[in-house]
């Protein structure tokens, strides 16, 4: 099947469902109308769409942790003490490793492994593993909705699992869960693999049962500039909208610079909104999520709760929908639950003091403008390369450079483009690549860089790029020599 930027034929999609869900036994479980039913019997406080919707509509931020270990009772107990310790708004599942590669039976020996062990040997939740049943303890064992949170290029059978489970939010895509996940998976193979997913999401929304869909926004994490992570979550946005999602949350990672993240979320709703008007959805509900800090950490637990308050300021003064909450263990490895609990009520606690504070000023602005036009450009190249098909388009702007995520490991991503902060800390365009900006915005970014290196009484280079990749570990936002 050519690859295409439309709906899957429902005879098609339904073929394909019975190979997905007898790739392992409790695929046989799954049964569409009862999961439907078993969606409709949830309270609206356990539902991921409508408490999004409610904070957009009152400009509420609301929040959410990481978490996920190998056993059942235990995950429900860690997610339960982030509810009720931590004061979460919104909760994960994080998913564990082997299931990402659909290894199912490596992730069954964790399970195993983590009985015999009493801790879990598994860095999250084996969800088909246990299966539709397992999934609905978890859902009717708290208090407010539960997402998916993963990193899997083929996430059809998780999918499937989870949704019937009652999970009500979904992330991923086929180019976040990619590109910045695996190296030598086609792009092609995981666009349509997440066309699956948002087809059965889309047949759900038809069926009564709004189901949200979140595309990964950070990307590899560490200096992505926005126009980048806007360009992927925009694509993945059509991609889903297209298939029958109506619920969307778009990412942001934050970087650093206060003025450029407040910038960087306001303009990516609106450009998320305005492209999917254009292209036909206008009935989507878009919504925002920051990603605290995700490069280095201190590890001085006190100078870590200061990066956590730094994300918390950016996501209240900003207006996004939730923050994704970081933890004072950061740089130490897997939390304690009670510290992933505290960096949750840390940041509750900056949302509470700054929630009548917005920013609004020249800077924002001027700004946001800079990341539209960068962003502009980009699409503009992906629908011109797939000749107004953006599944097409996106495919030959990776095969072309015109899209390029730094540091990524997939084999398909070009690296070419090298980021670098500029002298108050947003992050700019060192080395372009084939990223296709306008002269305006190559000679805006390039004299940025100059200026921090004037100051530095440095050449701009490469050891910029490392430097500010440490730098917050260090206690800086620059990595200056």
């Amino acid at each position: 099947m050519d690859l295409r930027n439309k709906k899957i034929d429902e005879g098609v999609f339904m073929a394909s469902r019975g190979e997905v869900l007898a790739q392992w036994p409790t695929g046989s479980r799954v049964d569409l109308q009862e999961a439907v039913d078993f969606h409709k019997s949830l309270p609206e406080s356990k539902i991921f769409s409508r408490k999004l919707a409610d904070a957009k509509k009152h400009r509420k931020t609301l929040i959410q942790p990481r978490a996920g270990v190998a056993l059942l009772q235990d995950h429900i107990k860690l997610l339960t003490f982030l509810q009720d310790h931590g004061e979460a708004d919104l909760l994960p599942t994080t998913i564990d490793s082997y299931t990402r590669q659909n290894r199912y039976k490596e992730a069954e020996n964790g399970i195993e492994e983590s009985v015999r062990q009493s801790k879990s040997m598994l860095n999250g939740f084996p969800a088909v593993n246990h299966g539709v049943d397992g999934c609905r303890s978890i859902i009717q064992s708290l208090d407010v909705p539960v997402q998916v949170r993963h990193g899997t290029p083929d996430a059809r059978l998780l999918t499937e699992i989870t949704y019937a489970g009652g999970y009500t939010s979904y992330e991923g895509g086929g180019i976040s869960y990619n590109i910045p996940y695996a190296k030598s998976v086609s792009l092609e193979s995981t666009i349509r693999d997440w066309q699956y997913v948002d087809r059965l999401t889309g047949l759900y929304e038809e069926m009564g049962i709004s189901i949200n869909r979140e595309p990964f926004g950070p990307l590899t994490g560490t200096l992505v500039p926005p126009s980048i992570s806007h360009a992927v979550a925009i694509i993945e946005s059509l991609l889903a909208a297209e298939q029958g999602v109506r619920n969307i949350t778009v990412g942001y990672g934050q970087c650093g610079n206060l003025i450029q993240d407040v910038a960087a979320i306001r303009s990516l709703e609106e450009m998320t909104e305005e492209y999917l008007k254009v292209y036909g959805y206008d009935d989507v509900v878009v919504t925002t999520v920051l990603h605290q800090w995700m490069g280095g950490f201190p590890q001085d637990e006190a100078k870590a709760f200061g990066v956590i308050s730094w994300g918390s300021v950016v996501g209240a003064l900003a207006g996004a929908t939730k923050i994704i909450v970081k933890t004072p263990h950061e740089a130490m490895g897997v939390p304690t639950m009670e510290a992933n609990a505290q960096g949750l009520r840390c940041t509750k606690q900056v949302i509470s003091m700054l929630a009548d504070q917005p920013l609004n000023n020249a800077q924002v602005t001027a700004e946001k403008e800079i990341i539209k036009a960068e962003t502009k450009c980009i699409l503009d190249k992906c629908f011109e390369l797939g000749e107004g098909d953006i599944a097409v388009g996106a495919v030959a702007a990776f095969q072309t450079g015109v899209l390029d995520i730094p540091f990524a490991p997939s084999r398909f991503n070009a690296g070419k483009l090298l980021p670098a902060r500029d002298n108050d800390g947003a992050i700019r365009i060192l080395t372009p690549g084939a990223v296709p900006f306008s002269k305006e915005l190559l000679d805006f970014n390039a004299a940025k860089i100059e200026e921090r290196a004037k100051s530095e009484k440095r050449a701009a280079s490469f050891q910029m790029v490392i430097d500010d990749v440490y730098a917050i570990g260090k206690g800086r936002l620059v990595g200056r020599p």
